[in-house]
């Protein structure tokens, strides 16, 4: 696979019957920036692909995955609430899907699929770039038990923390998040002061978001100076969650980068090209203004 330049095939014509495609499967999925990230990013790469949103409702993900084998797709990003049922599906799991019986990933090998799961990476790459933290040999607290925070632990734990400590209304469902990780555990909210990194894994505080608690399991009082504070949140672009943080002197990150870089190594793994991590950013920075 070849591609180059900053000017890709666009045009009336474009996509055509020769364009190579990609698909974004969930319910809902007609508010995902993900096709934005990956058409940008074939644009700049002069790549005829082309990737595009289907809603897939909860039941459906096997003729979806069908569908990808019989139209010759060359691969899928998957999101809720598709993650867990596509990780049984595929043909192959690479070890990190293994390990966290999730996939948002798929790669169509000749028919062959295989799954997997950037989310970790995207995770780790976008808190290295927004805010210069290096996790090894620091402590966390990861709050929530969901898939988001299934990813952020073992990612954490591949990076070098030194302790990750899950927090969860739900104590069997921290514990399991916990045990992925090589020095996990479950705690509460009095461990967030005493943790170089804090992270929000919940839906508490994303726009439209009306049910269930909405009070934060770590309220933003107990952060402060000297930790880092992640919302994984990426609509709106600062929660109150952040922003009580931040009014305490922390650092604080949301969660659009984590979408970006985990889209980025989703293009790296079906295109076999460096993606163009800078125009991706810029292009959901821009999405996001306008929906504002």
């Amino acid at each position: 696979m070849t591609g180059s330049g900053t000017g890709g095939p666009r045009g009336p014509g474009w996509p055509s019957a020769a364009s190579t495609v990609v698909g974004v499967i969930g319910d809902p999925v007609a508010h995902s920036l993900s096709p934005l990230l990956h058409n940008t990013a074939f644009e700049h790469l002069g790549l005829d692909w082309v990737s595009l949103g289907f809603r897939v409702p909860a039941g459906a993900a096997p003729a979806a995955l069908a569908g990808v084998r019989g139209l010759g797709l060359a691969g899928l990003s998957v999101t809720m609430p598709h993650k867990a049922v596509v990780a049984e599906l595929v043909d192959e799991r690479t070890p990190i899907a293994q390990r966290l019986g999730a996939v948002n990933c798929v790669v169509n090998r000749d028919g062959h699929l295989v799954g997997t799961n950037t989310d970790g990476q995207g995770f780790v790459e976008s808190l290295v770039r927004g805010t210069g933290l290096d996790p090894a040999g620091k402590r966390a607290v990861v709050v929530g038990a969901g898939g988001a925070a299934r990813a952020v632990v073992v990612a954490l734990s591949d990076a070098g923390i030194s302790e990750i400590v899950v927090v969860a209304r739900r104590p069997e469902a921290a514990a399991a998040a916990a045990s992925l990780a090589v020095r996990g555990r479950v705690g509460s909210a009095r461990d967030a002061p005493e943790a170089d990194l804090v992270v929000n894994a919940t839906p508490i505080g994303m726009a439209g978001n009306g049910s269930g608690i909405q009070i934060p399991v770590v309220p933003a009082e107990a952060l402060g100076r000297g930790q880092v504070v992640v919302d994984l949140i990426y609509e709106p672009a600062e929660t109150e969650w952040m922003a009580g943080a931040a009014q305490r002197g922390a650092v604080v990150l949301g969660g659009l980068g984590m979408l970006v870089h985990q889209a980025a190594a989703q293009l790296a793994l079906w295109t076999g090209l460096d993606p163009p991590v800078v125009s991706m950013w810029e292009a959901a920075s821009s999405a996001r203004s306008e929906r504002a």
